[in-house]
């Protein structure tokens, strides 16, 4: 019986053919936990009454979401997972300093590999689909069975394929491209749905794009989202210093979808997901001039250099407006470190930028920039929820890096020549 390609991976786990909706026990290859879920995870580790973790080795532990610590309670909890590091023999721990958004920093120090199954408890998990991985978030509860036996049950996905033809417009970019799926789907329209991208864009597209593309499935409810391995994946493992051995899968033709969606990118332009919700979609252009109080580029979305050499190319030799605070937070600190060694950083600091140490903080209302009351946010994160970001009257727009960095020098939503 033909198979998709999640299909094939969770057969290839299990070691035998298994299907849509079957439920199975699978091996997991990676169990990621930040700051913001590993005290719950330990907590329902301790219930079940074992010393150990099994599968140290495959255990990645991330101080990101509070970083730095904001206050007492999120420092006890940035502390209680580093003890459990060191009481577990958990070497891939990262604190503050030398560490990085989880989405970003995992992919850059060759923890993500074709075809593993990777679990983290924390739902952009499925940014990992851009390396040809199936990842997925999970529960605090979820995480804390992996630890204990190194396996987690999955109800097998069912297999969306979108095939995307033709060549981005000047101007899109991979935030456009998810933003305006999203908009087509829904936030429901795929729910725990396999998203498989293919097609003529997807095999000319980047590995930092692959990875914002796959960011933002689960906000259309899907499971995973994948791009499969291919010469591209592998220029990237090989840039990296990345060495892993993996036997090439695909999906075989006549395979099981749930359904095949096909669209043409060449007509997709710059979009802006209004408040309150990353499905609520609007061409950028029908927001030109609304009055912006805030920007943040940056987030597991767009946090990577390729981003921020995006908004560089507006913001260098300009100034940020006297109205506007602008927020970047690079993604990692070895992306820090790429963006002084290509002068992007001293640019951005010199048109009045605040440059914040790798940090998850506005994007999920932490910290680093929660708004205030009635304040109009433009970021390039992933949700605008009503109350996430601050004050619950605070509005957030989503939008990509470029419309981030021109309208922080407007002081006003604007589109950028091209």
């Amino acid at each position: 019986m033909k198979q998709t390609l999640v299909e094939k991976i969770f057969s290839n786990k299990v070691g035998r053919a298994v299907y849509a909706n079957d439920i199975i026990f699978s091996p997991v290859d990676l169990a990621m936990g930040t700051d913001a879920t590993i005290p719950l995870a330990i907590e329902k580790f301790n219930e079940f009454g074992l010393d150990n973790v099994v599968n140290p080795e495959k255990i990645v532990l991330v101080n990101d979401h509070f970083a730095p610590a904001k206050d007492i309670a999120t420092a006890k909890f940035a502390l209680k997972m580093k003890e459990f590091a060191r009481k577990q023999n958990i070497k891939n721990f990262f604190e503050i300093g030398r560490s990085g958004i989880c989405h970003v920093l995992l992919p850059e120090k060759g923890f993500i590999k074709p075809y593993d199954i990777i679990v983290g408890a924390d739902s952009h998990t499925c940014t990992y689909g851009g390396l040809g991985a199936f990842s997925t978030g999970v529960g605090s509860t979820d995480l804390a069975c992996v630890w204990a036996t190194g396996k987690l049950w999955f109800k097998v996905p069912e297999t969306t394929k979108i095939i995307l033809s033709g060549k981005l417009p000047e101007g899109v970019y991979a935030k456009d491209l998810v933003l305006y799926l999203i908009g087509q789907l829904g936030i429901n329209g795929a729910n725990y749905d396999m998203l498989e991208f293919d097609g003529e864009l997807i095999q000319n597209l980047d590995i930092s794009s692959r990875l914002t593309l796959c960011n933002m499935v689960v906000e259309m409810g899907a499971k995973a989202g994948i791009v499969n391995a291919d010469n591209v994946t592998e220029k990237y493992l090989r840039e990296k210093n990345i060495k892993t051995e993996y036997v090439h899968m695909k999906s075989d033709d006549g395979a099981g979808y749930k359904k095949i969606i096909e669209i043409d990118v060449s007509k997709i332009e710059p979009v802006i997901a209004c408040p309150y919700s990353p499905g609520n979609i609007k061409a950028a252009k029908e927001l030109v001039n609304l009055k912006i109080d805030q920007v943040v580029i940056g987030s597991c979305t767009n946090g990577r250099i390729e981003d921020f050499r995006i908004a560089h190319k507006y913001l260098k030799n300009n100034e940020v407006h006297h109205d506007v605070k602008l927020i970047i937070i690079p993604g990692s600190q070895e992306v820090l470190k790429q963006m002084e060694e290509e002068n992007i950083l001293i640019d951005f600091i010199k048109s009045g930028a605040l440059i914040s140490p790798p940090t998850c903080g506005p994007c999920m209302g932490g910290h680093m920039g929660v708004l205030a009351n009635n304040e109009i946010g433009l970021f390039t994160t992933n949700r605008n929820f009503f109350g996430r970001n601050g004050d619950p009257s605070a509005q957030v727009y989503l939008c990509n890096p470029a419309i981030a960095a021109y309208s922080a020098i407007k002081g006003r939503i604007q589109i950028p020549d091209f």
